[in-house]
């Protein structure tokens, strides 16, 4: 390593002398504490850098010393069930080093060196590789099978291979000899830059829906596995319980969390409950398929660029073994800030309400990193993303919201007024759009019914047309709408309190399987068309509304899974006989 000097300070931003052969990006060590920093300008030999602990204390003349390597993280057996901060730092591991608050300038292995992985080997002396061939396999947890994978810039023939048998991440476990006669020792342990996307073959069309559990959510607004998604709304409209839920429910293999710059205690919650939560599919813990990453607003801002980064290689290392991962990120507005500060350090010429002129195209890398692969070892594997937006004062036209917008395909609207109304999950259906809903269809129909797109389409409609006729009785009152009217209000209430209206506390409503929401989707609807015609045969509105089965389907959310099979007929018999035609 060479050894250079501070020269200047601006709270996390340092400038160094003496860097030439310095790149951009790559790792120093500021000061005697050697806190962990990043190259981000060069100018002759002085380097502009980004310091991801506190710089407070440290003053000119303290010596910089390069790592000659980029940002990156360590990738191998043993990151599930692991809480890092932005830089991969185990932060259990550093609690008992330094207690509740992190020292400045301590530091840990991401992955622990002393545990032993059970691997099994998958190729023979004498076979040609490549970047990305199996190597072997390691039992992660129950479930998860970690493929141990060779990095995708190498390439050989093996030379000699472990047996069966426990490992430790740094031990040899290949001997490979490139083309020209070099034997290089291969652990199950990778290093990969952040800020550089994992290759891949080919991308491929979505064609799944990311099931989630919720209602408004799957049915409405759906989501696909690969696909990508933004769920802004103002502080206290439930974006983070939206995104813990997805986490809980979604039907992912992998669930990647970053808590970028959120306020203290909501992380604190996250590593509470989580490490608590069973997972509903295989009855373990929830931890056991998720990797946490903690960088809350009071930790040093500049890591919060880097947490995101850490999160999505960590979800295309999973996703090139195969597997479906989704990556929530709340929020990246707290990301975008970290940007304007260190932007606004370096002297950038600043663009809208202050952000650096290469937001919008930081935030395209970020997500178009998501999407639905053909892996280099020919596997199938996709990565969901999710982000968070936290616009100030709920107004989605300042520039994180916008420029996330042109980038996603989906938006969940979260709404305070809906919120305030303990309408929840809070979005906002007139506001909210999915551009994947004709990609998701064929499934909804060969696992639901043929009518979903149908129902889907009326019932947004339904909810169209009562905003309309909600601003008429702001002015004349209800009782002069025509009976048609009120009927459509009326099912329109049923449609948002019984199918849109779900209690993450329930232990029931929490999660609605697909076969149950298109069950409800059909029972609202044909109550719809039926209550239409018999509307126009001459029956009143307040009528319809007192009859049983109208207090029926505004209970159908708690009603249990296994029961809900069975009471399914006899709604719709009932349905039939109280309106006139209904058998037709």
């Amino acid at each position: 390593m060479t050894e250079s000097s501070i020269i200047r300070i601006t709270g996390p931003v340092v400038e160094a002398d003496r860097m030439r052969g310095a790149q951009m990006y790559e790792v120093v060590f500021v000061g005697e504490d050697e806190l962990i920093g990043e190259i981000i300008g060069l100018y002759n030999d002085t380097a502009t850098i980004q310091v991801y602990e506190d710089t407070t204390g440290i003053t000119p003349g303290e010596p910089v010393k390069r790592s000659t390597m980029p940002l990156s993280v360590e990738l191998g057996p043993g990151l599930l069930e692991m809480i890092y901060d932005g830089i991969q730092r185990p932060l259990t591991e550093l609690g008992d080093l330094s207690g509740d608050f992190i020292v400045r300038g301590v530091s840990a292995p991401a992955l622990s060196r002393e545990k032993k992985f059970l691997f099994t080997p998958s190729l023979s002396e004498g076979d040609e590789i490549s970047g990305g061939a199996v190597i072997g396999s390691v039992p992660e947890t129950k479930q998860i099978l970690h493929t141990i994978l060779l990095a995708p810039d190498l390439s050989g023939t093996v030379e000699r291979i472990a047996g069966e048998g426990e490992y430790t991440v740094d031990e040899t476990i290949l001997w490979l000899k490139d083309d020209t006669g070099k034997v290089q020792k291969i652990t199950m342990l990778q290093r990969w830059p952040v800020r550089v996307p994992r290759p891949i073959q080919s991308k491929l069309p979505a064609i799944r829906p990311l099931i989630t559990g919720q209602r408004v959510i799957d049915s409405f607004f759906p989501m696909v596995q690969g696909g990508t998604a933004a769920v802004p709304g103002p502080f206290g409209a439930g974006k983070t319980v939206v995104q813990h839920q997805l986490a809980k429910w979604c039907d992912a293999d992998i669930i990647v969390y970053v808590g970028c710059g959120e306020r203290g205690n909501e992380m604190a919650d996250v590593l509470r409950q989580f490490p608590s939560l069973v997972d509903p599919k295989t009855k373990e813990p929830l931890m056991k398929r998720t990797v946490l990453i903690g960088n809350t607003s009071n930790m040093p801002v500049a890591a919060r660029e880097a947490s995101v980064y850490t999160g999505i290689t960590i979800a295309e290392y999973y996703r090139d073994m195969g597997y479906s991962v989704a990556l929530m990120a709340d929020s990246t507005s707290r990301w975008a800030e970290a940007m304007r500060e260190i932007s606004g350090r370096l002297e950038e010429m600043p663009g809208e309400h202050g952000y650096p002129a290469y937001l919008g195209s930081r935030l395209a890398d970020f997500y178009e990193r998501a999407g639905r692969v053909k892996t280099l070892s020919g596997e199938e594997g996709s990565i969901s993303v999710i982000g968070a937006v936290s616009p100030p004062g709920g107004d989605f036209s300042e520039p994180v919201t916008q420029n996330t917008l042109r980038i996603v395909r989906v938006f969940w609207a979260l709404d305070a007024d809906l919120a305030h109304q303990r309408h929840f999950p809070a979005v906002n259906w007139l506001l909210s759009y999915s551009l994947y809903s004709d990609l998701v269809a064929p499934w909804w129909e060969k696992h639901g019914g043929s009518e979903w797109g149908t129902m889907r389409s009326d019932l947004l409609a339904l909810l169209q047309k009562e905003n309309e006729l909600e601003e008429i009785v702001q002015l004349v009152g209800p009782d002069l709408l025509p009976e048609e009217d009120k009927f459509t209000l009326n099912v329109a209430a049923i449609l948002r309190e019984s199918f849109l209206v779900q209690s993450a506390f329930d232990p029931v409503d929490t999660f609605c399987p697909p076969e149950k929401q298109y069950r409800m989707m059909t029972l609202i609807h044909r109550y719809y068309r039926l209550g239409r015609h018999a509307v126009g045969e001459g029956m009143t509105a307040a009528e319809i509304q007192q009859l049983p089965v109208t207090a029926r389907l505004s209970r159908l959310g708690p009603i249990p899974h296994e029961e809900f099979d069975s009471l399914y007929p006899k709604i719709c018999e009932e349905m039939n006989s109280a309106f006139p035609g209904g058998d037709a």
